[in-house]
Formats: C-alpha cells, structure tokens, sequence
C-alpha cells in the first residue's frame, strides 16, 4: 500500500474531516519517518501507518480515538538511535569508569592521579584486557559493542552469549594471556550486559514453590563453575549493566542481589557492580489512577484473549497478561523487539478461534515469541 493510499485508509477509519487529516498526517510522516517505521518486525511492505490503519480497525468506531490518543501521547519508541546511543556509551560512561576506580582504589589515590600516572594508565589498560564483556541476550548488541570499542577492546574479550563451551572459555583465556605476556593472568573482571528489563525476574528470581534461585545470573554461575578457579581470579568483580531498565526492575534486581549473598557466596566473584544505561520514570506504566490512562485500560482488558497465556507467562505472578507480562503496564516498544512487558494489546496476534470466541487480536508492533 502506498503513503498516500494508507493515510487515506487511515482517515477514513478515524472518521476525520480535512483540517484534522492534515495536521495528523503531518505528525504520522514525521514520526514514522523518524522513529516507527524503522520496527523491525513489521511484515514485508508493511510500515507504520498501514499496521495502525490495521490495528485500529479492530475497535469499535467510538473506541478508536482513545487508541489512537495512546499512540500519540503514551507510546515510548526506543528506536535504532537512541539503541546506538546506549550502546556507545556503555564503554566509557560505566566500563572505564569502573576500570579507572579499581586502580586508583588498589593504590589509595584519586581517580585524577590514575589516569595521570603513566604506570596506573598501563594498570588500567591492563585491567581492562582482563575484563570479559558477556551478552546474555540478543539484545545485548555485542556486534555494536565491538564497533564501538574498536581499539580499546579486543574482539576475543567479547562474547554474544555467557554459555560457553570449555573449549571456548580456554580461548578466551589464552587470548588474554598472549595479550598482557603473562601465561599464568586470570580474568579480574566480567560484564554481563542485557539490552532491556522490566520486571528483574528474568535476570533473577527465587521460586518460593521450588525454594531456589533461577534466573540468567543463576545460569551464569553454573557456566562457569568448572572454570572459575582456573579462568577467573579469586573474588573477580562481577559487573551486570542493562542499557534500559524500568524503575521496579531497577529496584527488584538490586534488591535480588542483596538477598542471594548466601547462595551465591561459592560462586567465584566479590563486588558485583550494578548499572543502567538508562531507568524509564517510576511514573510510566498504564494505570487505572491517572485518568488520561483509563480509557485505554479499558480496551486492553475488553480486547484481550487469554491464548496468549503460557506457563512461562506464569512466572511473572500473574495469571491475565493483558497489562504485559508480570503486570507491568508499560508502553514501551524497542525497535528491534516488543517487550511482553507491555500492554498485550500493542503486541499480541491470536486468531480469536477459541471456545469460547474471544476477540482476536490484532498487533501494532508485532512481537517474537521467545517462547512458543
């Protein structure tokens, strides 16, 4: 469908007269133009304006106004830039900065002195070839990290995934030894890097029916129990940055690390450093108290169908998940996937094919299931 046929389309189904055509289709080609059509699961030939033209066809006339407001005021798009933008800055606004406060700690002075002794700025470079950068997601952005970081890390201190092999921990390893000349260097430092959480359970959560703590951090442990005496120094500080979190996850995750001091005393690491590229306002979620917000609920909950619904959706500690997994309400979209964090309703695709019927739904940002 072509710019000119969708936005027609469009107008129609909003029921717009001339003058307000015009100034909404001013504001829809700039933002897609910016920011939405740049959705990375949009279906082929498809942009922006037609799936909103698709998804707002699924209300009643009277209702499409309300979802189309939420679109314009509500939404968060968190697009290809802004990702970059993170990404970038990851390196020297927390990773260098962690590097430069370890020296200058281990010899009692300044941060100013250790970058401006010739000796502690070789200590840091050092460090920093002893430090291993782990994504634990796709959207960790390994691939830009290493773009970013060209010249200050190596391609073999970076890995897409903290699941590794022996035979892959043991190149990590050798490489790090070639590099600072000593065969008997052990890693002194890893990052764990995730690209969004909103709830903090996926990265760690105790399962009071099971009695135990699961979660990425969890399976981190596990990765590398067989090498951390071998691989890792005694006591090597353990550094989890997320480039985007909500404010409860922010709060949750630490929270959760406070509370697991004793199951994960065993594991090899000391400090463990926190950090955010950035935290959404505590304010953001969807809610039922802020009137602007209420009408919309009322969609979300009216359109919703519970085939969406899996034992893995479970694990948020809601059963519906018409506000998004866990409850969380949020309005979010990323540019490269669409957090089931937020509202089922900017997400969701099901047939309505059940018994009995329900309404099926219809999404504007269509999601990839991680899990089927």
């Amino acid at each position: 469908m072509n710019d000119e046929l969708s936005k027609r389309v469009l107008g129609q189904i909003m029921g717009w007269d001339d003058d307000r055509a015009r100034e909404e289709y001013r504001w829809l080609e700039f933002f897609s133009s910016l920011k939405y059509d740049g959705y990375r699961d949009f279906q082929a030939g498809m942009r922006f304006i037609e799936s909103l033209a698709t998804w707002l066809q699924q209300f009643e006339t009277y209702e499409r106004e309300t979802a189309y407001r939420f679109v314009k005021e509500r939404l968060v798009f968190v697009g290809l830039s802004e990702t970059h933008h993170l990404v970038e800055q990851f390196y020297p606004k927390v990773a260098h900065e962690q590097l430069v406060r370890m020296v200058s700690a281990r010899h009692g002075v300044p941060k100013w002195v250790a970058l401006g002794r010739e000796d502690l700025r070789d200590e840091i470079v050092m460090l920093r070839r002893k430090t291993l950068f782990l994504g634990l997601s796709d959207g960790a952005r390994v691939d830009m990290l290493r773009h970013s970081t060209v010249g200050r890390l190596s391609n073999e201190q970076v890995a897409p995934t903290a699941q590794l092999d022996l035979d892959k921990w043991d190149d990590l390893l050798k490489d790090m030894r070639a590099d600072v000349g000593d065969e008997d260097a052990r890693f002194e430092m890893v990052y764990l890097i995730d690209d969004f959480t909103a709830t903090g359970t996926s990265f760690l959560r105790y399962d009071e029916e099971k009695e135990k703590w699961k979660g990425k951090l969890v399976r981190f442990r596990d990765a590398i129990s067989n090498t951390k005496t071998s691989h890792f120094e005694p006591g090597f500080t353990l550094g989890i940055h997320h480039y985007i979190a909500s404010h409860s996850a922010q709060q949750k995750v630490l929270h959760a690390i406070s509370r697991s001091t004793d199951e994960f005393a065993e594991a090899g690491w000391g400090p463990v450093e926190v950090t955010f590229g950035t935290v959404l306002p505590a304010s953001l979620p969807v809610s039922d108290a802020n009137p602007e917000d209420s009408a919309f609920l009322d969609l979300a909950r009216k359109y919703y169908d519970p085939v969406i619904q899996t034992k893995h959706t479970e694990v948020g500690g809601t059963t519906r998940i018409d506000l998004g997994y866990g409850g969380c309400a949020l309005p979010v979209v990323l540019e490269h996937n669409t957090p089931n964090n937020s509202l089922a309703l900017l997400w969701a695709e099901t047939s309505g094919k059940n018994d009995p019927p329900t309404h099926a739904m219809r999404p504007l940002f269509r999601r990839r299931q991680r899990h089927v």
